[in-house]
């Protein structure tokens, strides 16, 4: 972290240590009501998708569309991304923007090969006849699907936004607490795409 100084006579701005560790124990405290909150999102679209998991109204299934090899790919490319973004902690905590930086690359990267397969897969169901607007099971499964990739661009965003911060300030302690927050939320897409792979991949091929 970066090292806190004693403030001269007169000065206003100095945080104290506790004061910095009172900060960041809020903050991971704040971000975990958050991904909790977020975990009863993600457990409503599963419900929806499992209720209506049957209801193709005659048309097209998932098993005529589904390439288990396709979203392999993907979901290789989203777990390894949780291995570059430990790799970016570890140069956070040794203080090495060169690590740091080159394995955030890498991890963005990534992500967005995950998101273009995901956008190809979507355009090639549509393609297909299988839209949103399709059946039921279709338009749950866009919800599902779709939903996790707008959080995959979120996190991608807010990856952006992070390196300008660094880059201007370099590693203080609240960029790393930002970083932290981040990573959080990335292994935990990573678990939610566990879940839509063995849920909605595996079982539509069954």
């Amino acid at each position: 972290m970066s090292q806190l100084t004693v403030p001269e006579a007169g000065y206003t701005g100095y945080v104290s240590e506790e004061h910095h560790h009172d900060y960041a124990g809020d903050t991971l405290l704040g971000f975990w009501i958050y991904i909790m909150s977020d975990c009863i999102l993600f457990a409503s679209l599963f419900a929806t998708y499992a209720v209506l998991s049957t209801s193709f109204a005659g048309m097209i299934t998932p098993k005529e569309l589904f390439d288990l090899n396709f979203v392999a790919v993907e979901t290789a490319l989203l777990l390894f991304s949780s291995f570059t973004f430990g790799m970016a902690m570890l140069g956070a905590q040794k203080k090495n923007m060169t690590q740091l930086m080159l394995w955030l690359g890498i991890t963005f990267a990534m992500g967005a090969g995950f998101l273009a397969m995901e956008l190809y897969e979507f355009w090639h169901f549509t393609h297909e006849g299988a839209g949103y607007f399709t059946s039921a099971y279709w338009s749950a499964f866009y919800a599902l699907v779709g939903t996790h990739g707008l959080h995959v661009f979120a996190g991608m965003l807010w990856m952006v936004i992070l390196v300008v911060h660094l880059l201007k300030d370099g590693i203080t302690d609240t960029n790393f607490t930002r970083l932290s927050c981040l990573s959080l939320f990335w292994h935990f897409l990573d678990i939610i795409w566990i879940c839509v792979f063995s849920l909605v991949y595996l079982m539509g091929v069954m």
